[in-house]
């Protein structure tokens, strides 16, 4: 797949394509997809996926975008405006560690550490949507929570950061390391209590 291009075209068939992409990454990685076999997962010609993408790259990146942002969204979207800022934080951290530990955010972690060394323009493309995209919407959310008063916080940024490592300790040590690839409810739940408890103790306002 020729490099270079940084446009990526959108048509009918634009979705076939990601779906057929986003399997054959799963299966063989970034360096062991072809062109054939995305093509015939997608169920669309060469020419139709080169129209698309012409750059395997951008193409792998876009599945990693397409997912990590329907999984924000999902996480963002499923909170009400009025709901308390302990059971809003539970709620992202769920979503956060369960993206974290599904075949894909474990696929797509190891595939990106994996080619860094010779693709680490590939590294930084996956951090600006996925990890960097997490970042921003805990920003947004922890400004939100200072500007209503129930959280005190003097860098957000840095409180948002925060909140992202707790919702991962124990599990993605294990996970990255291969002691473990699948984890229970109740491992999850312990480290989402934990993570919201911390945070709470550190940044929530006390009436």
């Amino acid at each position: 797949m020729p490099d270079g291009s940084s446009q990526v075209k959108r048509g009918r068939k634009f979705d076939q394509v990601l779906k057929g992409a986003r399997d054959v990454f799963m299966a063989d990685g970034f360096e062991g997809a072809s062109v054939d076999d995305i093509a015939k997962a997608a169920q669309v010609s060469k020419a139709t996926l080169y129209s698309y993408f012409p750059d395997k790259k951008l193409l792998f990146m876009e599945v990693a975008r397409h997912e990590c942002n329907r999984q924000a969204e999902m996480a963002m979207d499923g909170i009400a405006p009025d709901t308390p800022i302990r059971d809003a934080l539970t709620d992202m951290a769920t979503q956060l560690l369960d993206f974290i530990t599904s075949p894909f955010g474990q696929r797509m972690f190891r595939i990106c550490v994996g080619e860094s060394d010779r693709f680490p323009q590939l590294g930084r493309e996956f951090y600006e949507s996925g990890p960097k995209l997490v970042h921003d919407r805990l920003v947004a959310f922890i400004s939100e929570g200072v500007t209503k008063g129930v959280l005190a916080v003097d860098d957000v940024p840095l409180a948002a950061d925060q909140f992202a490592e707790l919702c991962k300790a124990d599990i993605f040590p294990r996970m990255v390391f291969s002691m473990a690839s699948t984890f229970s409810k109740a491992e999850k739940d312990r480290v989402v209590i934990g993570a919201v408890d911390m945070f709470m103790a550190r940044y929530a306002v006390r009436t």
